[in-house]
């Protein structure tokens, strides 16, 4: 697979759009980044993963999955070996992230109470004014 290939698999996903993240290409739905281009240039891909999908996906193909290196490793963020995976793999690690990031959005689109404007009030995760 190829950096075109991340980027065209990426936009297949439902409300996915590509920006410029520091001048390089990433992608995010809801808002929340979940992949990134930043390692091209090295022949990797990025994923925003949890660290129990990382291990995973680093358990099952080490020669295609390993943890960026440094802090954002250790947080689940992920090299994809672009030049190792299938396209069946690839699809497969960029839905995931797709997907954690759906549920995060999900989890977080409901404001707490303090953080409402005054007389709203939440009625199936949309906002309303009284």
């Amino acid at each position: 697979m190829t950096a075109a290939d991340f980027r065209r698999i990426a936009l297949t996903l439902e409300g996915v759009e590509e920006y410029s993240h520091s001048g390089l290409p990433a992608f995010r739905v809801r808002g929340k980044k979940f992949a990134s281009l930043a390692s091209q240039a090295e022949g990797y891909g990025n994923l925003m993963l949890t660290p129990e999908q990382q291990a995973e996906f680093v358990d099952e193909s080490p020669e295609i999955f390993l943890p960026i290196p440094g802090g954002w490793g250790r947080m689940g963020h992920t090299h994809i070996r672009l030049a190792a995976a299938s396209e069946d793999v690839l699809t497969g690690a960029l839905q995931a992230a797709w997907k954690l990031r759906l549920k995060k959005s999900a989890k977080t689109s409901r404001k707490p109470s303090h953080l409402r404007p005054r007389n709203a009030e939440i009625d199936d995760g949309k906002e309303r004014r009284k």
